[in-house]
């Protein structure tokens, strides 16, 4: 069977790399990082079939990006904008514009560009995930900015679906909640916060993230197209 090559954004560490780690046993992968360049590597000495393209994707050319996958892979069957930015954001008495654009540019600019660059390439049966995130819907009063740019991520994933399904191209999300991240350890107090507003008492893992990425980027959810799929721990239910 030939293997799918799937696109991975920002997948050096934390959720892309969890994804990274489900998909790369049975899939060919390009993955994006922005500075975590060790990380990356140590991931392609595990993996040697494994691209790794260094991008900051506030300036990266997304067609330069596809390009480098076709070139060593010959096709592309899914992707996964997973890389985000998330910044201590001031008050909004001090809205700091440039700031702002950055965070929309990562979290919702650059993965429609994406879509853009790779629709030439992607068969049908391809498939698209996006990673956004409950603060979507629950915005944090230290970061709207942020929510705003995954709300805006979640409704470019609903009218891409519309506007591909046609073509038989699926566009799905992924919404985690709060999760323990080995990169950026959460203090004890912020975990008891987040567990008490879950239905079961405890945060997502990064692994149950990626098996639903998996699952969305596979013939297995070959009917679902233009779904948010909260991984939460029923957060906020």
């Amino acid at each position: 069977m030939t293997r799918r090559v799937i696109l991975i954004t920002g997948a050096a560490r934390g959720i892309g790399r969890a994804i990274a780690d489900v998909l790369a046993p049975d899939h060919d992968l390009a993955i994006t990082y922005k500075t975590a360049a060790e990380d990356a590597a140590v991931f392609c000495q595990q993996h040697p079939q494994t691209l790794a393209l260094q991008a900051d994707l506030r300036s990266a050319d997304p067609t330069a990006l596809i390009a480098s996958v076709i070139a060593r892979f010959g096709r592309l069957d899914g992707l996964v904008n997973n890389a985000g930015l998330i910044s201590a954001e001031p008050p909004p008495d001090a809205f700091d514009m440039a700031l702002a654009q950055d965070i929309l540019c990562v979290n919702a600019l650059a993965p429609m560009a994406l879509i853009s660059a790779a629709l030439p390439h992607l068969p049908r049966g391809g498939a698209i995930v996006n990673i956004t995130s409950i603060n979507a819907r629950f915005p944090p009063a230290s970061a709207p900015v942020y929510g705003a740019s995954k709300a805006a991520l979640e409704n470019l994933t609903i009218g891409c679906a519309k506007a591909l399904g046609p073509r038989g191209i699926r566009v799905n999300a992924v919404a985690p909640g709060a999760i323990e991240r080995d990169y950026a350890p959460r203090s004890a107090e912020m975990i008891q916060r987040f567990t008490d507003e879950t239905a079961l008492a405890r945060l997502a893992q990064l692994d149950e993230v990626a098996q639903a990425v998996r699952f969305l980027l596979s013939d297995a959810a070959s009917g679902i197209t233009g779904t948010v799929l909260p991984v939460s721990a029923g957060f906020r239910l």
